[in-house]
């Protein structure tokens, strides 16, 4: 089957001849119709996991995935033959990712139905940010603050988050670099602040002087850069990092909660993930529909930086 992925730490993404996956035990088949695009995707590659789980070269990419069960391994009851998934999934050993026609993944993992208010190439880049954002709101208990400065709205996480806080009433600061005013306001922003034409202090400190009840940094991975942005929270509020930025230093005596945020992928999160969706109070913000063997330059464009909204890759 076509895939893209590496061929060593490091390497060059490029379209490659892979083995389809049989199912095993407990495992389904999935004929993918579309893969999401995720920064992670190129971070695993270049060795983020290699401490903690080998790697089996070549290394298919991609964590996203949106299709169709094919097939089933002994014991795999959950899914029928044509019903329509998508989840997010790491192998063990990395290597079988879902930039590719077909994926192999346990049953018992964050795979679930599909929203049935959305098409499979929209579903595809749902998983990991989605399911990131819902866990933000959750870990740091959000809905209970009234207004919250999200640094980085405009990626993938960043426009489901400020979807989700917005939909609970919170009122929406949103960072971004580059003009996405009309953009961000339709995902329900209050504020967007281009941090290129205005300091974002500046700004953010003219809507609220004492500062605002809770900040979600997804793009600072230096800690005085977090620090910075924390100093924009007011005494007894909250600051996570998405990046293990958050330093309790930089927030002690200000009685503000520092967390550093890791996503824990479940079906329990992706079913929470899809009744947000079919109730209408997050959309899926797919800016671009890729071919599969144009995904080397996709991913080029991701590492760069800058990303609006999210990337699918079409086999």
């Amino acid at each position: 089957m076509r895939a893209v992925g590496v061929r060593e730490r490091n390497g060059r993404p490029e379209v490659l001849q892979a083995r389809r996956p049989e199912p095993g035990e407990g495992e389904v088949l999935v004929r993918i119709a579309a893969a999401g695009l995720n920064p992670l995707d190129w971070k695993i590659a270049d060795g983020m996991l290699e401490d903690v789980v080998p790697y089996d070269f070549p290394l298919v990419m991609g964590v996203d995935f949106a299709g169709v069960i094919e097939g089933s391994g002994p014991q795999a009851h959950r899914f029928v033959t044509g019903e329509q998934v998508f989840g997010h999934v790491v192998s063990e050993p990395v290597g079988r990712g879902t930039y590719a026609e077909y994926v192999v993944v346990n049953e018992t993992g964050s795979v679930a139905p599909t929203p049935l208010t959305l098409p499979l190439t929209a579903a595809a880049g749902a998983p990991t940010a989605g399911m990131a954002a819902l866990g933000i709101m959750g870990s740091a208990a959000l809905r209970s603050y009234r207004s919250l400065l999200i640094i980085g709205a405009a990626g993938g996480v960043g426009t489901f988050l400020t979807q989700l806080a917005a939909a609970d009433g919170l009122r929406v600061v949103a960072a971004t670099h580059g003009h996405d005013q009309a953009r961000m306001a339709s995902f329900g922003a209050a504020l967007t602040v281009d941090a290129r034409e205005r300091p974002l202090e500046e700004a953010v400190r003219e809507e609220y002087p004492a500062g605002v009840d809770a900040l979600v940094d997804l793009t600072s991975h230096a800690r005085e850069d977090f620090a910075a942005h924390a100093g924009l929270v007011r005494d007894g509020g909250v600051a996570v990092s998405t990046v293990d930025a958050a330093s309790l230093d930089a927030l002690h005596g200000r009685g503000i909660e520092g967390i550093n945020f890791h996503l824990d992928p479940s079906a329990e999160l992706l079913e929470g993930l899809v009744r947000e969706i079919d109730s209408g109070r997050v959309a899926v913000p797919i800016e671009a529909e890729v071919p599969l063997d144009e995904a080397p330059g996709a991913l080029a464009r991701n590492r760069a930086g800058g990303a609006r909204g999210k990337t699918v890759l079409l086999p």
